[in-house]
């Protein structure tokens, strides 16, 4: 069900690639945070340098290469170039123990792998016998060869390129493969897990619709900038922090690493970004740490119950935080979980852009998107024109229902996993989301849970834990919580917030009061059929996806 026109047939993104490149030569394409930094024609060329390398190593189209390592420049050179030259890419998370990297690298028959030097340090190419070719992302030279001759042949790259392109290299040498739409471009690993690895197969048409979905709704050029801060290792931070804008010209900064609050707040002031892509656990810590407190102060409720005060009040909170980010965003886009529904009411006060979308790795990623002028409360947006939705349910619009899906941007599969292929889509082709979701009259998609982690009750009733959590994670000292079925009675793992019981100065006993509060004024919010019985407290923070979405099977 949408209310979108179906998308025209999209431009290969490679395609677009050579045509942003052409346009913005001597511009800056990719830079880390006060680290080094390219222009599109110096990416072109590093990319043009690497695909000499992967031709000496023997590297044909559709052979398989491993990327993993922190967030850079050289993670964007190195995908760029191995997607150029036609080799499928295989994106891992830096944070993949080492193991689950050898696994994976193992699984997927890659021949060559770029990392890190400090994650090689920790991996064994025992493990991973297909292995030709290490290449570093700290300075692209060999980390290790399976092959002695490799090692001349790659010391004499210079020669080479000079003997490629003696007249030079510029844009007009560019020739990007865009015949190969059907082809496989990622294979993206889900989980670095032990047990049947699942790499979700994208062929190179679905990024190249999902980044024309986000060119012609989320428009940028050459003159915005971008903070990229989720792990490009997974689809939401690869395409929407690095292909859509990169290709449409915005200059990307990388932190690195998982930036501490202070240095991303000082980056965002410098890189002034145009948009913000994040997860709604990050924007309800903002909430929680810097609106929440001074909205709670006795004179603030005085003042916000004035009519003509309340909206200047709230102007000025929404001044403030546009300025905490750089002052130049024009959207907050936030994805993997629901935002919390009482930050929800008061961004909307505040006027904040923000808008929430839905997606997973199998549709690269995106199913679901509204502008924030349009975007309805609660909702995910509606489908996006490059894919259709429908609900599992005799009434979609009022009695959830699986969603499922099927479009340009969804997968082929699993790879080496046919068993998984085989439940995955519906025996009409349509993807298996496993979320749980209605589609109101306008087309906006409502998420009600994971068909996972429904729990039913005595009484028939379906009981979506996400929106209990909703309510348990607004209430004082609670930073993010679980809410589980024991034996047909709802228990809340929460987890707390230290720096807020310290700046509150609570004592002992008022803290081992805070579980039984928390019970009862959650409750005052639930309806009887979803009444907690129990509040336990949890002593570390909940394992989490790189979604940030919370690995809900770990905790019982």
């Amino acid at each position: 069900m949408s209310l979108r026109k179906p998308a025209p047939r999209a431009e290969h993104y490679l395609s677009k690639l050579q045509k942003t490149m052409a346009a913005y030569w001597p511009e800056l394409a990719v830079c880390d945070y006060h680290g080094v930094r390219y222009t599109f024609g110096e990416l072109a060329r590093k990319i043009e340098r690497l695909h000499i390398a992967l031709e000496d190593v023997g590297v044909k189209k559709g052979d398989k290469i491993t990327l993993c390592g922190k967030n850079s420049a050289h993670w964007a050179v190195s995908f760029l170039s191995i997607t150029t030259y036609e080799a499928v890419v295989v994106p891992l998370l830096a944070d993949f123990l080492p193991d689950a990297v050898e696994r994976l690298t193992d699984h997927s028959d890659s021949q060559v792998l770029f990392t890190d030097p400090e994650l090689f340090a920790k991996l064994d190419v025992k493990n991973m016998p297909k292995l030709r070719l290490v290449i570093s992302l700290a300075d692209f030279m060999p980390l290790w060869g399976a092959d002695d001759k490799f090692w001349k042949s790659y010391s004499a790259i210079d020669e080479r390129f000079a003997a490629k392109y003696p007249k030079g290299f510029d844009a007009s040498c560019l020739n990007y493969p865009t015949n190969n739409d059907k082809d496989l471009a990622v294979i993206n690993y889900t989980s670095g897990s032990t047990g049947n690895p699942k790499g979700v197969m994208l062929r190179y048409e679905c990024f190249s619709a999902t980044i024309d979905f986000g060119q012609r709704y989320i428009p940028c050029d050459n003159r915005d900038n971008i903070v990229s801060m989720l792990p490009m290792g997974h689809i939401y931070g690869l395409t929407y922090e690095f292909l859509y804008p990169l290709i449409s010209g915005v200059t990307v900064y990388y932190l690195g690493k998982t930036p501490s609050p202070s240095l991303l707040l000082q980056a965002m002031k410098e890189v002034k970004p145009y948009i913000v892509i994040t997860v709604p656990l990050v924007l309800e810590k903002v909430y929680k740490s810097s609106i929440a407190p001074v909205l709670k102060k006795w004179y603030m409720k005085v003042l916000t119950a004035i009519p003509g005060v309340r909206g200047k009040i709230y102007r000025t909170i929404g001044e403030k935080l546009q300025g905490a980010f750089g002052g130049n965003v024009r959207s907050f886009v936030m994805g993997g979980a629901p935002l919390n529904p009482e930050v929800e009411k008061v961004f909307r006060k505040i006027k904040l852009p923000y808008t929430v979308g839905y997606g997973m790795t199998e549709a690269a990623p995106l199913l679901a998107y509204e502008d924030w002028r349009a975007y309805a409360p609660g909702s995910c947006g509606k489908p996006v024109d490059c894919a259709q939705l429908r609900i599992d349910s005799e009434d979609p619009e009022h009695v959830a229902g699986e969603i499922q899906a099927k479009g340009t941007n969804v997968c082929s599969g699993y790879y080496k996993y046919p068993e998984a292929d085989s439940s995955v889509f519906t025996s009409d082709g349509w993807l298996h989301t496993g979320d749980l979701g209605t589609i109101d009259a306008d087309g906006n998609v409502f998420i009600r849970g994971r068909s996972k982690s429904m729990i039913l009750s005595a009484n028939g009733q379906n009981i979506y834990p996400e929106e209990v959590e909703a309510i348990v994670n607004t209430r004082p000292f609670v930073a993010e919580s679980v809410v589980v079925d024991r034996s047909t009675k709802l228990v809340a793992l929460v987890y707390l917030d230290a720096e807020a019981i310290r700046k509150a100065g609570l004592d002992e006993e008022s803290i081992s009061d805070i579980p039984e509060r928390v019970r009862v004024e959650a409750n005052r919010h639930l309806p009887g059929y979803s009444q907690i019985t129990k509040v336990e407290v949890v002593t570390a923070p909940f394992e989490k996806t790189p979604k940030m979405s919370i690995k809900r099977f770990m905790y019982k």
